[in-house]
């Protein structure tokens, strides 16, 4: 007998009761095209993998960075996920190496351009003073 662990807690199950065949069938079917992912990845070097994961966080921060009002703290999560990578394995991310390295640069400059533009706006709001003389 098996169980299935649900938020409310471990249920028993019997195998025959758990799926109907169609639902077996499914099943394992999902399982193979699961083994083939795996073995798809695993036979791609691990820079290329390593450097498709970067682009995500790459993507995230600029996700954030362009969002109204923008999330700094959430970019800068990202941003410093894709640095702590990229400074780590200096010469050990193959041919992408050179356009993470532009794309960490890139994205640090634009967090520093909207982190300018926002202080820039709060400075003009905070030294508008409404007219008094009227």
């Amino acid at each position: 007998m098996s169980s299935l662990w649900t938020p409310g807690g471990e249920h028993p199950v019997e195998p025959e009761e758990a799926l109907s065949p169609e639902e077996r069938q499914q099943a394992e079917e999902m399982a193979r095209e699961m083994a083939e992912v795996q073995e798809q990845i695993a036979s791609a070097p691990a820079a290329v993998v390593v450097a498709n994961h970067l682009m995500g966080f790459y993507e995230l921060a600029a996700i954030h960075l362009s969002q109204q009002p923008p999330n700094m703290s959430e970019a800068s999560v990202a941003i410093d996920a894709l640095g702590a990578v990229v400074e780590k394995l200096p010469g050990r991310l193959g041919e992408a190496e050179a356009t993470m390295r532009d794309a960490l640069h890139q994205i640090r400059l634009a967090y520093v351009s909207v982190e300018k533009a926002l202080r820039d706006a709060a400075e003009a709001v905070t030294s508008e003073t409404p007219d008094e003389e009227e």
